[in-house]
């Protein structure tokens, strides 16, 4: 689900462009998506995880720390999300895999080099039409795929916001921690961005560890021994 949210903001963002390289960008992005959605099973996990967060939040109904008008507007989202996906017909991507030029092209993006001008002469001609006709080309080639953003949106917004945070100092640029307090579904990191270093994490149902190290082009990646202070989250559906 990080992924497929990742690939959207940059398919959404490229195809929304006037630019052929742009638009190529946007095509590129968007065999990613169709690559990542190729388990058979997405769509029905997806179904599966927008039902039980249904369900959950359905009890919540009679809490009065809870905002009816909030969790009605989420219940709702949830419905709407199940339903666009129980409307798409075949597999996820069908629409794209159907379409010979575009499954060409794709096969070409694969070689390094490979979309150039002459190898694709008809992808190149597509690419310097009007703008207009790409974006609502490329729109109608992502339309398609909406209900299964809207559907992890979903999800991804109910993990973050179930979080529970705490501060922590690193200790010579490392932090570790046992048990099981330290499990989670995902885990959200915040420190200082002017900070030259990031995080790298390593986890498993026993041990949580990260470890910073510096960050920046051009020089070899070292441990970062200073003292950090980051956030910390436990996010967990």
């Amino acid at each position: 689900m990080l992924r497929l949210e990742d690939l959207f903001k940059k398919v959404e963002f490229f195809s929304d462009k006037e630019d052929s390289a742009e638009h190529h960008s946007a095509i590129v992005t968007l065999f990613e998506i169709l690559d990542v959605t190729s388990r058979a099973d997405i769509k029905s996990e997806l179904l599966q995880e927008l039902e039980r967060q249904r369900k959950s939040l359905e009890l919540l109904r009679k809490s009065p720390e809870v905002s009816e008008e909030a969790l009605n507007q989420v219940l709702n989202d949830i419905k709407v999300a199940s339903q666009g996906m129980l409307n798409m017909a075949g597999k996820v991507g069908e629409h794209l895999r159907e379409n010979e030029w575009l499954m060409g092209i794709k096969q070409r993006v694969g070689i390094s080099g490979g979309a150039c001008e002459f190898d694709l002469p008809s992808y190149h001609y597509w690419l310097h039409l009007d703008p207009v006709l790409c974006r609502e080309n490329l729109n109608e080639w992502i339309t398609p795929l909406l209900p299964i953003r809207d559907s992890f949106r979903i999800v991804l917004r109910l993990l973050r916001n179930n979080g529970k945070s705490f501060q922590y100092t690193t200790n010579r640029g490392k932090f570790q921690q046992e048990g099981q307090g330290c499990a989670a579904h995902m885990l959200r990191i915040k420190i200082d961005k002017e900070l030259p270093c990031v995080p790298e994490i390593s986890a498993n149902k026993y041990a949580l560890t990260i470890r910073f190290v510096t960050a920046g082009s051009g020089q070899k990646t070292k441990a970062y021994e200073k003292e950090v202070e980051f956030e910390l989250s436990f996010c967990t559906l």
